[in-house]
């Protein structure tokens, strides 16, 4: 171990396992070490009896919840938009070699105390029960300017500069009311909270466009694919790109103690007595925990159940988003459910996440809205956790931190914080003008 490397990744997340799997794509020598003797780290996915190790305190689960090892559950499950950032890094890197991925059946957003199917184009805007003939018209208006609308083509603007003008001056524009802005920027656009109505719009008519572009991809009920097998599939598809640049990778590590020199800069890594050089360190915030801050704390339920969630046309795996205004509430709630359809629990049962940034210390009693679109549910296992962000200067100290996991359902903030981390390290940004077709084999073979 004692040799030099241009950067050492401590755990093996999601996140330091794309940056990893990245830098090593460029040709940095990379060292990847967690004390964990799994993959995954914070991410990892559980078969049954650790799920019940993990929450229940022994390792004996009934067994009328099936065969432990049928069961794959992703202690942060995201879904993957089909043709969003982490789709476009998964072909750069050529990981989608490594793993087989299937569409997600629903989206779904809830309003007035219903779920309804997220409208994603102007056709599906007439169709849909969330608004009335009037509004309908008036939205399906609206999806045809973003349908249409060019970066590149001035004539697709109709007269609006995207990069100026809000995204609540152009919804103003088409006169809509505030339940469809409502489901529009947070189940369409996902967005997390409502500043983006003073923002330029042109953000939000990216994300509406790149729901929509990803909807069309599939043909199926949602944007959204993923993983048979769940995300668990995901650091391993990274940690065997890594050794196919060279990279190497060390699990079971104890302590990975980051060494510093005078001046505050890292240098290295110790563990067990031995100590790794390198330029630059990436790592999760529980290994540097003095160089971060504690910045909010994430409530979820995991529920295991034996039918569909009612409502969702039995969708074997379904996202649900439940906008905070709908629950008067300061942050939006996520369902994310997938099934035995996914190889990620045993035939005939289904897995739910109900999940929140938490705003007290009862998540029994706070995701209750959530929990009460599962129907009859099995086996329910609650937690809370702490959400960190750094606060280091890593041009001080060569550190690089990536910010724990939020609450969505979905990978697109995940994607946000690693391109950043990337530009960070690199000083460049990563270009993801990739053919998307070169993801769609296996996901056809597979849905």
């Amino acid at each position: 171990m004692d040799e030099e490397y241009d950067v050492i990744v401590l755990g093996t997340g999601l996140k330091e396992c794309i940056i990893s799997g990245l830098l090593s794509v460029d040709g940095l020598k990379v060292l990847h070490m967690d004390r964990n003797d799994y993959y995954g780290g914070e991410s990892s996915s559980l078969n049954l009896i650790k799920l019940w190790k993990r929450f229940k305190g022994n390792d004996s689960p009934p067994e009328h919840l099936g065969i432990s090892k049928e069961y794959n559950v992703d202690m942060v499950p995201k879904f993957m938009m089909a043709n969003g950032a982490l789709v476009r890094v998964l072909i750069h890197t050529s990981v989608t070699k490594y793993l087989n991925f299937k569409a997600v059946d629903g989206s779904f957003v809830y309003n007035n105390g219903k779920i309804h199917k997220v409208p994603a184009t102007d056709v599906e805007a007439l169709k849909s029960n969330l608004m009335g003939l009037f509004e309908k018209r008036r939205a399906r208006k609206f999806f045809i300017y973003v349908q249409d609308y060019e970066e590149d083509d001035p004539k697709s603007h109709e007269g609006l500069d995207l990069t100026k003008v809000t995204t609540k001056e152009v919804i103003s524009k088409y006169g809509l009311e505030d339940d469809t802005v409502d489901f529009i920027g947070h189940a369409l656009a996902l967005h997390r909270d409502d500043s983006y109505l003073d923002e330029p719009a042109i953000d939000t008519v990216k994300r509406m466009k790149l729901y929509a572009e990803s909807l069309a991809r599939f043909q199926g009920g949602s944007p959204y694919i993923y993983p048979l097998y769940g995300l668990g599939e995901l650091p391993q598809a990274f940690a065997r790109l890594s050794a196919v640049y060279g990279g190497t990778y060390m699990l079971n590590k104890p302590e990975c103690k980051v060494e510093f020199d005078e001046s505050g800069k890292a240098y290295g890594v110790t563990s067990e007595g031995e100590t790794a050089k390198c330029k630059k360190i990436v790592c999760d915030p529980s290994y540097l925990p003095e160089k971060v801050k504690k910045v909010g704390r994430v409530a979820r339920a995991i529920c295991i159940m034996k039918h569909p969630i009612p409502d969702t046309k039995d969708s074997h795996s379904v996202q649900i988003i439940l906008p905070k205004k709908q629950l008067k509430r300061k942050s939006d709630m996520y369902v994310f459910c997938c099934s035995y359809a996914h190889n990620v629990a045993p035939k005939g049962k289904f897995i739910a996440f109900v999940s929140t940034e938490a705003e007290t210390d009862k998540p029994e009693i706070e995701l209750k809205p959530g929990i009460d679109l599962l129907g009859p549910v099995e086996e329910t296992f609650f937690d809370i956790y702490d959400r960190y962000e750094p606060i280091n200067n890593p041009e001080e100290d060569s550190c690089f931190l990536t910010n724990s996991y939020d609450s969505t359902t979905h990978f697109e903030t995940t994607v946000k914080d690693v391109l950043a981390l990337y530009n960070k390290i690199t000083g460049k940004e990563l270009d993801l003008s990739v053919d998307l077709n070169a993801a769609s084999a296996a996901e056809q073979e597979a849905a």
